[in-house]
């Protein structure tokens, strides 16, 4: 009786003992995965902040170098084009380097160009610059990436997560073409966006630097290097979610692209309306990635795809077909329904795989991203040259949109990829 008494009060102790450790690690794991997640929103913002504002500092180049439009716009092809070969070529040292040393990397030669565009004031010479840009993003996204995925206990959260980043890079693509406005209308140069972007990019060095990286745990004695995303290349999966995502993206920078000049000549009554219309369009894209979280908690994401796809290929095919008085409000209400696919894509994209793969697999679907990101406006924009409009550019988007439309039927009948989503993350 006596033993008893006197080891009851120690096994309790010790319980105690034992469950305020995991208490306290357990504590200690969500604040470092807040604060990952906080830095990877921050990432994002600052990505789009300096890309989307490249409409904006287009016409200023068009009469600073007198360059045609198809010249000015490699402003735009240049950094996406590297971006793509950067993601195909570098996106396995996320799962060979780690995220943290990936990230670190990226972020460093992104401020180091960033401060270069002060030091000159040649054309070329700023595309020398966007193109060390395109291949920093392309580095520190794929790590950026891989990271979700490091931190994330289910499918779901980890769709959550993203459209949450993507919500952040709506806010920067928002931002960055109204600090571009702002300096312009000042008579600043462009140039002190990049150079502000610099010092943002610093202090997000830091930041990851400071930051607690989860240890990846390898499943697999798989050798990573450039060979294992030329495999992932062939894996129909990746390719699968890589083809959707393009067909997306291609339907999207219709929007950025060419909605403006679509809706130049417009007379109607929202006159208000198509003057920001792009605003409106960037503004309802990142209100409903911000909602993505509270949507996919009650719908399966199988469903939204289907839906928001169809809602896109309807706005599309209205604007078409009762023209520019439709064009006006269905083009920019289609951001709402533009905002979860892109995220939640790619998203189930790189879930379908192990962590230890998701950086090589991010940069496949980035290189499809950045390479239709290039290649949707240049097919557009021969299309209206083709036959005298750029109305018929859209005509090719709307085909665009409708494709995603019938893989989301498949995605909702068959789910293809449901069991390994279900196995890799889950």
């Amino acid at each position: 009786m006596s033993v008893k008494s006197t080891h009851k009060p120690q096994r309790k102790a010790y319980k105690k003992k034992v469950d305020g450790m995991v208490s306290h690690l357990s504590t200690n794991e969500n604040s470092g995965n807040a604060r990952i997640r906080m830095l990877t929103y921050l990432m994002f913002f600052m990505f789009a902040m300096t890309s989307d504002a490249v409409g904006v500092i287009i016409p200023e180049l068009i009469t600073t170098f007198d360059l045609s439009m198809s010249q000015a716009s490699a402003f735009h092809y240049m950094p996406m084009l590297f971006i793509a070969l950067s993601g195909l070529f570098l996106g396995f040292l996320a799962d060979k380097l780690g995220r943290k040393a990936t990230i670190l990397i990226g972020l460093l030669l992104f401020a180091a160009a960033s401060f270069m565009f002060a030091l000159g004031e040649s054309f070329y010479y700023f595309l020398f610059l966007l193109a060390l840009v395109g291949i920093a993003i392309g580095v520190f996204k794929t790590g950026a990436l891989g990271l979700i995925g490091d931190i994330s206990t289910s499918s779901k959260q980890h769709s959550s997560t993203m459209n949450t980043v993507e919500g952040f890079f709506g806010v920067g693509a928002m931002v960055g073409p109204a600090i571009v406005s702002y300096l312009l209308i000042t008579g600043v140069s462009w140039k002190y966006l990049y150079f502000g972007a610099g010092v943002f990019c610093l202090v997000l060095c830091w930041l990851a630097y400071r930051a607690p990286y989860p240890q990846i745990k390898r499943t697999s004695t798989q050798e990573i290097n450039l060979a294992s995303t030329f495999r992932m290349m062939k894996n129909p999966y990746a390719l699968g979610y890589s083809l959707a995502i393009g067909l997306y993206v291609a339907t999207e920078v219709a929007i950025y692209v060419w909605m403006p000049t679509l809706l130049l000549n417009y007379e109607g009554s929202l006159v208000l309306v198509a003057t920001y219309a792009l605003t409106i369009f960037f503004t309802l894209r990142a209100i409903g990635r911000f909602l993505g979280g509270w949507i996919l908690n009650r719908f399966s994401w199988q469903q939204v795809m289907f839906w928001f796809s169809l809602a896109i290929s309807l706005c599309y095919l209205g604007a078409m077909l009762y023209g520019i008085s439709a064009a006006v409000i269905l083009l920019p209400l289609s951001g709402l329904f533009m905002s979860m696919i892109y995220p939640t894509l790619n998203s189930k994209g790189i879930s379908c795989f192990p962590v230890e793969q998701h950086g090589s697999v991010a940069g496949v679907i980035l290189f499809f991203t950045a390479l239709s990101a290039a290649l949707g406006p240049l097919l557009m924009g021969f299309v209206g040259d083709m036959f005298g409009h750029v109305k018929y550019g859209f005509y090719l988007a709307t085909g665009f949109a409708f494709l995603l439309c019938f893989m989301a039927v498949y995605n909702l009948l068959r789910d293809p990829s449901g069991h390994l989503l279900t196995a890799n993350v889950e």
